[in-house]
């Protein structure tokens, strides 16, 4: 997405929450919502970053909320997809699958049967995960932050997207939202991953056209 036209000259900084990816794998961390968005805000604050536009997705969409509560300072914008607004999301939810074993039990015996169950797109980012702290990520979610992250959303005054897919259904709380000044769009043809999906409305979610 970064390599679009549509968003030539922007500065990008592409952030593995720790656990994820190829960040470290602390193994006495939290993994709460507030814990990741410290950690951003530690990335922001030493890259330099103030006032950024912070573009993320589904949990990385409840912990970009956190941070801007936190640290108004380092936020300026946010473009979210499909981000978690409420604790203790829907037993379909992924997070609440794998918050319903205990710890041990999902590193030891769960987290080989769901790479396995998710499908090639979700297992592709899943397998760089810590499993450990996919678990405690997802507890972390279903937890939630203090106050709910749709209320911080609410009570944000910066600039505000919420990208929901079409075939995800109508967003539970939206004239709530639109009423605090968040914008909500429903992206046409897209599911959760928005971005995969409808790459053109994505793109100009994020330069502010969609």
């Amino acid at each position: 997405m970064a390599a679009r036209p549509e968003l030539a000259g922007r500065r990008s900084l592409f952030v593995d929450l720790p656990g994820h990816g190829t960040s470290d794998r602390p193994e006495h961390f939290g993994y709460t919502l507030d814990e990741h968005a410290h950690a951003v805000a530690v990335a922001l604050d030493q890259a330099a970053v103030a006032g950024a536009e912070l573009v993320a997705h589904s949990m990385g969409g409840a912990v970009a909320v956190v941070l801007a509560h936190r640290r108004p300072d380092l936020v300026s914008r946010l473009v979210l997809t499909e981000a978690n607004l409420d604790a203790f999301p829907p037993s379909t939810a992924a997070s609440s699958g794998i918050a319903a074993y205990e710890e041990d039990e999902f590193v030891e015996e769960r987290y080989a049967r769901v790479l396995d169950a998710v499908g090639p797109l979700w297992a592709a980012t899943m397998r760089l995960a810590d499993p450990r702290a996919l678990h405690r990520s997802a507890v972390g979610l279903r937890r939630g932050s203090d106050p709910v992250m749709r209320t911080m959303l609410e009570g944000l005054t910066i600039d505000r997207v919420y990208l929901q897919g079409e075939h995800s259904g109508e967003l539970q709380g939206r004239e709530d939202l639109e009423a605090a000044g968040v914008r909500v769009v429903t992206v046409p043809g897209a599911g959760h991953n928005v971005m995969f999906d409808n790459p053109d409305a994505f793109a100009a979610a994020v330069v502010g056209r969609g």
